[in-house]
């Protein structure tokens, strides 16, 4: 546990699968599971064949975020899709850390939770060049929930930091502050 755990936010990744999904996969044949399923019908971000950054502002799938992504916040607990950016244009946020979760069985939202605070503030210093309590940065991660984990195998965990004091444009990698 990090005396500053109060500061930060929880937000969980899951796809949402509506109970009327399941009633209309018989009628509407293999679409619909394809549409619910990671990069299937879930918007993808726009990406520069070379190096793979984001070009162009829009939704994209959650489950597409890559390190170096970033967006701008969302409000909601539940999410499935993010509002990416190019990185040079003013956004609230960036996946800094990607790690997976290991075992069968969902251990439950707060064993989760303190592998997510835990592995993030590992990597959060090496990532801004300062160590985590002497920072005026903040993280907090995207992280299966009950449903994204037992229904699409999901065990990523993808480690966000931002600026509380507002949008910055660039990376923050190195940022030392």
């Amino acid at each position: 546990m990090f005396p500053a755990a109060p500061r930060r936010r929880m937000l969980t990744r899951v796809l949402v699968v509506l109970t009327a999904a399941a009633v209309a996969v018989p009628l509407a044949g293999c679409s619909i599971v394809r549409d619910l399923l990671p990069g299937g019908g879930a918007p993808q971000p726009e990406r520069d064949e070379t190096s793979q950054e984001i070009i162009e502002e829009g939704q994209a799938d959650v489950f597409a975020l890559r390190v170096g992504d970033c967006m701008n916040e969302v409000s909601e607990e539940l999410v499935s899709e993010v509002p990416v950016v190019p990185c040079d244009q003013p956004h609230d946020e960036e996946v800094y850390f990607d790690f997976l979760l290991e075992g069968d069985e969902y251990p439950g939202d707060d064993p989760i939770q303190t592998e997510a605070d835990t592995r993030c503030a590992a990597e959060f210093d090496a990532f801004v060049g300062l160590a985590y309590d002497s920072s005026t940065l903040d993280f907090y991660a995207y992280r299966p929930s009950e449903e994204s984990w037992t229904q699409l195998d999901d065990r990523i965990v993808s480690c966000v930091i931002y600026d509380p004091a507002g949008q910055v444009t660039g990376s923050l990698a190195g940022a030392a502050y």
